[in-house]
């Protein structure tokens, strides 16, 4: 096990080597970059230097005025010494502004993700124990809902509903207007009250997909051999579900929970957006838009590594959850 963590880690070294190649590739080939749109701005003021002249220096003053590859490098040795620069759109330390934004969608995607994890693998189950009843067809709804529901059409119908009508829930924001005043226990109540619709949203988006590949493995795993074999000698139907048929279906679960890892840290930008809440999703949206090359550079290479992660650990299971499974 040792020997294939070990392995595991050097291949992923070297797929985020060129992972992050690309990436870098990608943000300096884009139409528009952050220092155009500043030499624009800069030659269009009265008695400026032309655009051209603009850009010669910006790009001096930026690192740009190198190929891809020198400045690919350049960012490289900078990134393993910890030290991935200022942000051209924030004008702040990079870490920081990911520090900032980070914690706030982490804290909606850990709580959905909870909540997904505990509804739909349930109701997975239990759709494909009663196939083709009356329960089975409700579960089947809800889930291509949650699939087939636009995000942008599903917050605003939340927001219509519970903010609009009911008058729960603020339209948007992550505090009230009278958050300073209030103790900190209020102000944690108050925060917490304006993440519910945010994450009701990001749970019903996620639960089916979760919950429809739940059911599909189970019923692969109820129609095997050994189930019936089990079913035959006796066994109650609770045990041959939950403990022969449910410890098989786990595999493929592992593979989507694990696979789930960078979808915690990413954000949720539609999310974000429809109830302004400053996350990571809308933050690295916007430093894309811009060019922010420092800022895009760290959080890409970021999911990147989460992405590896969440692999690692997912083959890592594979061995925890099914004992025919050995890894050589």
């Amino acid at each position: 096990m040792r020997k294939y963590i070990i392995k595991r880690i050097l291949i992923s070294v070297v797929i985020l080597f060129f992972v992050s190649f690309i990436i870098y590739t990608l943000m300096r080939c884009l139409p528009t970059s952050y220092i155009e749109n500043m030499a624009r701005q800069k030659s269009m003021q009265p008695g400026s230097k032309s655009f051209e002249e603009w850009m010669a220096q910006l790009a001096r003053d930026y690192g740009m005025n190198t190929g891809i590859v020198a400045g690919f490098f350049t960012w490289l040795k900078n990134a393993v010494q910890l030290n991935f620069g200022q942000s051209w759109f924030y004008t702040v330390d990079v870490v920081q502004k990911f520090n900032e934004t980070i914690w706030i969608s982490f804290t909606m995607g850990a709580i959905a993700f909870f909540f997904e994890i505990i509804i739909a693998i349930p109701l997975g189950i239990l759709a494909a124990t009663k196939q083709y009843s009356k329960t089975d067809y409700i579960i089947s709804v809800i889930a291509l809902a949650g699939i087939s529901l636009p995000t942008f059409f599903l917050t605003s119908l939340l927001k219509l509903i519970f903010s609009v009508k009911l008058g729960w829930f603020d339209l948007f924001g992550l505090v009230g207007r009278n958050y300073l005043q209030l103790s900190a226990w209020g102000q944690f109540l108050d925060k917490a009250n304006h993440l519910i619709l945010p994450i009701l949203t990001l749970i019903i988006i996620s639960i089916g997909s979760l919950m429809r590949y739940t059911r599909t493995n189970m019923l692969e795993v109820l129609n095997a051999d050994y189930i019936r074999t089990a079913r035959a000698k006796g066994l109650s139907e609770r045990k041959v579900i939950y403990h022969h048929a449910f410890r098989n279906t786990l595999i493929p679960l592992v593979t989507i929970i694990g696979g789930s890892l960078p979808g915690l840290f990413s954000g949720a930008l539609f999310t974000e957006t429809v109830f302004a809440i400053d996350g990571i999703g809308y933050t690295s949206y916007q430093a894309m838009v811009a060019g922010d090359i420092p800022f895009s550079m760290f959080y890409m290479a970021f999911l990147a590594v989460l992405t590896l992660l969440g692999n690692l650990i997912a083959d890592v299971l594979y061995a925890v959850v099914d004992p025919r499974v050995r890894i050589a």
